[in-house]
C-alpha cells in the first residue's frame, strides 16, 4: 500500500484495494496499534487514533486537501502517487 506522507510516527497511505468499500475519498491513518479511516474533508469512517494525532491527521488533511483528491483520483486509475508533504 502506498505511503502518502509520515509525521509524528502517523503513517498515512491510501490503499487501491478498499476504494469501492467506502465509496468516499479517503485515506489510511496508522499510529502504533491504532488506525483510522479518515475521508478527505475530515469525517471518520472506521476506527480512531488518540485526540492529539486525529487532531493533527485532521489539520494535515485541510491542508493538503488538493493533493489529497489529486491521490484519490490517482488511485482510481491505480496510479501511484507522489509523497504528499508532511507537517513542519
Amino acid at each position: 500500500m502506498p505511503e502518502l506522507s509520515r509525521f509524528c510516527d502517523i503513517a498515512l497511505d491510501m490503499p487501491y484495494e478498499d476504494i469501492a468499500h467506502y465509496h468516499k475519498p479517503h485515506f489510511h491513518a496508522v499510529y502504533g496499534r491504532d488506525n483510522a479511516v479518515i475521508t478527505v474533508d475530515g469525517e471518520c469512517l472506521e476506527g480512531a487514533l488518540p485526540d492529539k494525532q486525529m487532531r493533527l491527521v485532521l489539520g494535515w488533511a485541510a491542508l493538503r486537501e488538493d493533493e489529497l483528491y489529486k491521490a484519490w483520483n490517482n488511485s482510481l486509475r491505480c496510479i501511484l502517487s507522489d509523497f504528499i508533504a508532511p507537517l513542519q
